[in-house]
């Protein structure tokens, strides 16, 4: 038997703590009250009732005695753009079409297995599957994401995202020429109810807050500067698809097949900003476009807007 701990940091909303990580969480809501009952849960270093009202900022963790460890994520030799590193974190910048950890179909060739291989200790606080794991960038978007090397590290960083102290900015191309040059899409975002691979903008789903600002329109298409202030899967694609300006080349959310020389969706988190876990020092990082991001704006007529990167 395997004894695995998950660590999460209860982000800025109210709600009882087994609908709360079920919805955060891998574990049905009944195995939750199990746990709870059991014990195996604790919110801020003291056990819970599955009734227990989360707050934000709040920490939980799980403990749960799994037969699973043979399906434990092997290191594999796989080149890494490491950013930044110390003893404490690592920013990597994630090339397009990379899994962040394993998962039913991408078992292997994961960031998960390059950073086992790369880095001799990773925190395990967010569970014996996802190490050095404290947020993630879907599979088809490029960019930074930080790393935690140990669980305090972990620990202060996911309460950095909890908060919202910690800023993800991203640039992407989409379809259409919006009609104001900045705005903010506010809409609740969960599973789609039919396509459960899927997430929409949904009346029940979880807070989900996008902030965004047009950089170079090109007509039929247009450059914009996205900020979130919250990090729900499939975001910033699922916000833009709901206002009608779809990514270019997201398939997924109702975009035409790449073209303008892209291989794929046009989204990348450029810029990252937090503060070290142990210094509290105020840190960003910047990731220069993708090559077929550059192409795609250069066939549009456009450049990048290199005074962000400064």
């Amino acid at each position: 038997m395997a004894t695995e701990t998950t660590l999460l940091i209860a982000e800025t909303e109210e709600a009882r703590i087994d609908a709360y990580l079920a919805d955060n969480t891998a574990f049905t809501r009944s195995k939750l009250q199990k746990l709870i009952r059991a014990g195996a849960v604790t919110q801020n270093g003291k056990p819970c009732k599955p009734n227990a009202a989360v707050k934000p900022g709040d920490a939980i963790r799980i403990t749960d005695d799994t037969p699973d460890a043979g399906a434990l994520p092997e290191p594999e030799n796989i080149p890494l753009d490491i950013v930044y590193e110390d003893a404490d974190v690592a920013v990597i910048n994630k090339p397009k079409g990379m899994v962040v950890h394993p998962a039913p179909g991408s078992e292997t060739g994961t960031l998960v297995n390059a950073l086992l291989y790369h880095f001799q200790s990773l925190s395990q606080a967010g569970g014996a599957t996802r190490p050095g794991i404290v947020h993630r960038i879907d599979r088809f978007t490029s960019g930074l994401l930080v790393v935690a090397k140990n669980d305090a590290a972990h620990e202060a960083l996911a309460r950095q995202f909890a908060l919202h102290t910690a800023h993800r900015e991203y640039l992407c191309l989409v379809h259409g020429n919006l009609k104001d040059d900045s705005g903010t899409v506010d809409a609740p975002i969960g599973r789609h109810k039919t396509d459960r691979k899927r997430m929409a903008v949904t009346p029940d789903g979880r807070n989900a807050v996008t902030h965004w600002r047009v950089l170079e329109r090109f007509g039929t298409e247009t450059l914009l500067f996205v900020q979130l202030e919250t990090g729900r899967t499939h975001q910033i694609r699922v916000h833009m698809a709901y206002i009608k300006h779809p990514i270019l080349g997201d398939e997924v959310y109702g975009s035409p097949a790449p073209k303008l020389g892209l291989t794929g969706q046009a989204l990348h988190g450029f810029r990252l900003t937090f503060c070290h876990p142990k210094t509290g020092e105020a840190m960003t990082f910047t990731a220069p476009l993708p090559e077929d991001f550059r192409t795609a704006l250069k066939r549009l007529g456009g450049s990048v807007p290199e005074e962000l990167f400064n």
